[in-house]
């Protein structure tokens, strides 16, 4: 692994008591109503800097980065953050239910080194998905105006051991929790958030240790640690910059692999947009590319078929239909459905239900067949009522509302979850899934700890 670091962090109230008021989610799931909620809630919470402009997936005025700076420059100066003196680690817990159990999911708040994606002796940085370039262009312009990293990075490692997952519960078992925080009601969430500040050398070193020689995956921020990359890349263009900048490390949250409290939640397709598009000349159109079984009823019970019918194998997903509310369970119509298109990709990767979707739904059937050549919109919901949102018409921090344009949403399509061995093989061969192919939940919070960069 790239070496881990503790870092100085700015924080709110030192870094003790808390700040619920304060934090929010990462700025990628967040529209500007979420937004507005949080900030009526206390005018101080981290997203008056993190999210200048909505929505974060493209590039806003410079004003609206230069007035974001601004804030934290005041607010360092005010007292309202302030950095700590002496670097430190972060145990990080959140407790939450997925379906009907509670789980607590575990991780170390960090420093990362800035090296390039890639294996690498000792360990590397790994991505696991490919990235759009607005959300790295908005990155960019903030990190420029703040001189700072707002928002970690949700980090994995395997810790097949269990020796940095043992380090992390006794030091959450010794003492109660530094500094919490709970995001509920404003958006829906009732996940408490637990920091303890380790400043420990020994502590410190014997996490270093448990971490010596694995790889890092990006679970979550692979814009931001990208943009860390050419921020530092900048830096260097124009002159030396020192072994020892902050610039050369990225703020990092860890999580172990076999953490019992590791949960990913599905990343679903809602397609729109399409000038041609009727569900009957879409299954027409892709007889040749899936099987496809009708499913009465409504889209909840479209997914619960998904769930349980087994039969149509392990790549299974449903369909949709906005206009007529007809769907049902579909899978590739062949075995290994990729592979004469990309020969060369690992097994791992052709057996994606999100990269069949990609390459053989909206490019094979989709952009050509419906659409006369031209680009699909898409909006990436993470759960079924957040689907049907959507089809309402309505804008979500997934997306949604105005973009798909006249035709609104056409076409939902509703996966399992990626498994968590595909996100290490896919990976580990130096391979990137399609877009949005994770949802790792809950989310990291922002406004815990950011990390300066001056």
């Amino acid at each position: 692994m790239p070496q881990v670091f503790p870092f100085r962090a700015a924080q709110y109230k030192g870094g003790k008591g808390d700040v619920s008021d304060l934090v929010a989610p990462p700025y990628d799931v967040l529209d500007a109503s979420g937004k507005g909620k949080l900030l009526a809630k206390d005018p101080h919470n981290i997203v008056a800097i993190d999210l200048p402009h909505t929505p974060a997936k493209e590039l806003g005025p410079p004003e609206a980065y230069e007035g974001a700076a601004k804030v934290y420059r005041n607010w360092l100066a005010s007292g309202t953050l302030t950095r700590r003196a002496t670097p430190a680690m972060f145990a990080y817990r959140q407790t939450f239910t997925a379906g009907s159990k509670t789980f607590q999911r575990s991780g170390m708040a960090c420093a990362v080194e800035t090296v390039p994606f890639g294996p690498r002796e000792g360990g590397g940085i790994l991505p696991h998905e490919e990235t759009f370039s607005g959300p790295k262009e908005d990155r960019m312009a903030l990190m420029k105006a703040t001189k700072s990293q707002l928002s970690p990075i949700f980090g994995l490692h395997a810790d097949e051991d269990a020796k940095a997952t043992k380090l992390l519960q006794s030091v959450m078992a010794s003492r109660p929790a530094d500094l919490t925080a709970n995001m509920n009601s404003s958006l829906g969430e009732n996940i408490p958030h637990e920091i303890w500040t380790i400043e420990d050398e020994q502590t410190i070193a014997a996490y270093q240790d448990a971490l010596r020689g694995e790889d890092v995956f990006i679970a979550d921020g692979h814009h931001r640690y990208t943009t860390g990359l050419n921020y530092l890349k900048g830096l260097e263009q124009q002159g030396g910059v020192a072994a020892d900048h902050p610039a050369r490390r990225c703020m990092i949250v860890l999580v172990s692999m076999s953490d019992p409290g590791l949960v990913i939640w599905p990343t679903h397709r809602v397609l729109g947009g399409m000038k041609n598009y009727s569900f009957d000349s879409f299954l027409e159109h892709s007889r040749e590319t899936i099987r496809f079984e009708p499913v009465a009823g409504d889209l909840h019970a479209i997914d619960r078929a998904l769930q349980s019918l087994g039969g149509m194998g392990p790549m299974r997903f449903a369909l949709y239909d906005v206009k007529t509310g007809r769907g049902g369970v579909a899978a590739p119509a062949t075995g290994d459905p990729l592979n004469a298109r990309f020969p060369d990709k690992p097994k791992a990767w052709r057996e994606l239900v999100v990269a069949f979707i990609q390459y053989g739904i909206v490019e094979q059937v989709c952009t050509p067949k419906l659409n006369a050549g031209e680009a699909v919109k898409w909006a990436f919901p993470h759960t079924i009522d957040e689907v049907l949102q959507i089809t309402r018409g309505l804008e979500t921090g997934a997306g949604g509302g105005k973009v798909f344009g006249s035709t609104g949403a056409q076409l939902a399509v509703i996966v399992r979850p990626t498994p968590l061995d595909a996100v290490k093989d896919v990976s580990r061969a130096n391979q990137l899934m399609p877009q949005k192919s994770t949802f790792f939940y809950p989310k990291i919070a922002t406004g815990l700890f950011v990390n300066p960069l001056e």
